[in-house]
Order: structure tokens, then C-alpha cells, then sequence
């Protein structure tokens, strides 16, 4: 399993399984259990997906020792503003029944709040209760503006991103800044499957054009965050390391690219 380093030093796997509407009834549970068992050392989720109290109950059953879990929590809009993310970290701590997260993010820029919440995220990194922390959604205007009214760098911006949404400005941007990027929604909800390019590539490595679409994000250093609560599909988005990427199969992905949003773009929100 390939690693990014993060600009603290922090490791974070590069694959992780994202838990967006895997619902609190046990489906959760059974989703993260066969994610482990199928490798996955990352588990993403967020106040808001209402589920943090089954991945917590999933992490306890969990034979792996939580050290060896890389979790990833994030604060609702709702929920911002300095002593609001303070009340709504702890609130997670506790369903999650852990004393601490690996990377703690803004889930959206709420104009006028997110300098006062990500003061409250540098507060807990400074207290040790988590150990990155970072934002969602921010386009480069919100980068900026966030990093003129703080002291740590972002560690990572999770954002969408897949083969018709290639963010290459974006990305050019996080690199410069050591800003780690993340894909939600990297398989276009199964879209990709039907991109007759991502099928064809599939087809000459014996994949799928899902893991196609994983394995250009890798390549292009940007992480991933798949979901899914079907366990052979969550086996199947995790197969994606026993393969390479030609330049010029990079370079039709890169092709692809419409600009095309398939969910909500606050990026005009400053």
C-alpha cells in the first residue's frame, strides 16, 4: 500500500474508504470490517454523515490496534466557529470512542466562520488530540485567504476530483504549498465505468476502469476516498497498487477533463 507523507511528517495511506450514507444499522460496522480485511488502513467520515458512532463500534471490533488506523473526521457547517468546533470535536471523540483523530478537516468554507474553526483545529493539534489537520472543499482564492490568517499550512484539501474534474490548477497550487489533495467522489459514483477510455486502459492491465481512475489519482499524487458498503467492490477499489500507468495512458485521462462538477462547488464563496 502506497503512503503520502503529509507536510508535518504525518504518513496517510493512500487509498481509504469513505463512509458517506453507509447508515448506523450495522452496514457501517460491516463495510470498515471488510475494508480491513481487504487491506484498507483509512477510514473517512464526518459529523455530518451521522454514522461516527458505528465507525467507532467498527474500530472496536477491529482486531488492528487503533495506532494502526488512520481516521479521518470533519467538522459541520453547522457546527463552525471557534468554541462551536471545539464543543462538535468533542461530541465526535465520543461517538467515535477514541481520544484522538489522524486529520481533522473543515468539511466546507463557511464565509466569515472558517478562519475562526481552523483557529480552533490548530488548538487541537497544538493539544496533540489530533495529528493533521486540514480542509475540504477550499479553491485556491480560500487557500490563500486561510493561510494569510494562520500559522500552520493546511495538511491536506480533500476536494472533487476525477476523470471529468481534473483540478489541475489546484493541484499545481497544492503542490507548491505542500498541501496534500484528496478525491471525493474520484469514480464519478460509477460513471467512470461507462468512459469508454478508462475501459480500454482497463482492459489492456486487466483492471477495471474503476481502478483505473484510483490508479491516475495515485500516479498524480493525490489520495483517494472511494466509498462503497458492497465488500467486493470494496475489495476491488483497493486493488489498485500491482499496476502502473503509462505517460501516454496518463496523458488520455488527462484528456478527459470537462470541468465538470458532479457535486456542490462552493468555490465562489470567499
Amino acid at each position: 500500500m502506497k503512503t503520502f507523507t503529509l507536510n508535518n511528517g504525518v504518513r496517510m495511506p493512500s487509498i481509504g474508504l469513505g463512509v458517506l450514507f453507509a447508515k448506523e444499522d450495522g452496514e457501517v460496522e460491516r463495510a470498515i470490517l471488510s475494508a480491513l480485511q481487504s487491506g484498507y488502513r483509512k477510514i473517512d467520515t464526518a459529523s455530518a454523515y451521522g454514522n461516527e458512532a458505528g465507525v467507532g463500534r467498527a474500530i472496536r471490533a477491529s482486531p488492528l490496534q487503533r495506532e494502526d488506523l488512520f481516521l479521518t473526521t470533519k467538522v459541520w457547517n453547522t457546527e463552525q466557529g471557534y468554541d462551536e468546533t471545539l464543543r462538535s470535536f468533542e461530541q465526535s471523540l465520543e461517538r467515535l470512542q477514541t481520544d484522538y483523530v489522524d486529520l481533522y478537516l473543515i468539511h466546507w468554507p463557511v464565509k466569515d466562520k472558517y478562519q475562526a474553526t481552523y483557529r480552533a483545529l490548530e488548538q487541537l493539534y497544538a493539544e496533540g488530540r489530533v495529528k493533521a489537520i486540514g480542509v475540504c472543499n477550499f479553491s485556491i482564492p480560500q487557500l490563500e485567504d486561510l493561510m494569510a490568517a494562520s500559522t500552520i499550512v493546511p495538511t491536506l484539501n480533500q476536494v472533487e476530483m476525477h476523470p471529468h474534474l481534473s483540478q489541475n490548477e489546484l493541484l499545481a497550487f497544492a503542490q507548491r504549498h505542500r498541501i496534500q489533495l484528496e478525491a471525493w467522489r474520484p469514480i464519478m459514483m460509477g460513471e467512470v465505468l461507462k468512459l469508454p477510455t478508462l475501459v480500454e486502459i482497463g482492459q489492456a492491465h486487466s483492471k477495471s476502469a474503476v481502478q483505473v481512475a484510483l490508479r491516475w489519482l495515485i500516479q498524480r499524487g493525490v489520495a483517494a476516498v472511494p466509498k462503497s458498503v458492497t465488500p467486493t467492490r470494496i475489495a476491488d477499489n483497493f486493488r489498485v497498487y500491482d499496476f502502473e500507468l503509462s505517460a501516454a495512458q496518463m496523458a488520455q485521462i488527462e484528456a478527459l477533463n470537462q470541468d465538470r462538477h458532479l457535486g456542490e462547488d462552493l468555490s465562489h464563496v470567499v
